[in-house]
């Protein structure tokens, strides 16, 4: 028997519905202004629609066999992400944050709330991730990861999951 493994990084980009990702999740809460100030956390993004695309070479190429592959478009900060937002998006991110939170603040925080706690070891933390082999081997070519930022912020406009947005549904396509 042959095996190849597809390992994601975060993964980004249209929901099937309104139960997202912790990586569609934090889109929506930048965009919702539920957090007042954004975390010094770097997180690898993909493109869900590009990691189903990795699967069907990774299946068939013969030089896939035993072997892992990382499906990584790159690595972007969350307060890249918010200003991404805030760039691009323009007033339909008016909610998204400015400010980023101290390491101590989110430390604290950590104390009280569960979430909070969980970007804990994360802060500060700048991690690289690189889809190399998948590219040299499968050819795969992932979107940008800005593309994928915008998707994922249209997507959660067109499934009403955002507050008071107007024609955001098309600003990242």
């Amino acid at each position: 028997m042959e095996l190849a493994v597809i390992n994601p990084v975060g993964i980004f980009g249209p929901a099937l519905g309104p139960d997202c990702s912790v990586y569609v999740e934090v889109v929506e809460r930048l965009l919702n202004g539920k957090l007042p100030a954004i975390p010094r956390v770097t997180v690898g993004v993909v493109d869900v629609r590009d990691v189903a695309d990795l699967h069907l070479p990774a299946m068939v190429e013969p030089g896939a066999a035993g072997e892992r592959f990382l499906a990584a478009a790159g690595v972007m900060s969350l307060p890249e992400i918010a200003n991404l937002l805030r760039v691009r998006l323009g007033p339909a991110a008016r909610r998204v944050p400015t400010r980023t939170a101290s390491d101590w603040a989110i430390r604290l925080g950590a104390l009280v709330s569960p979430r909070f706690a969980t970007v804990v070891p994360d802060l500060g933390v700048a991690r690289q991730a690189s889809s190399a082999k998948a590219r040299e081997v499968l050819g795969w070519r992932p979107r940008a990861i800005e593309k994928t930022i915008l998707d994922t912020a249209a997507d959660l406009a067109g499934l009403g999951l955002l507050r008071n947005t107007t024609r955001m549904a098309d600003a990242g396509r």
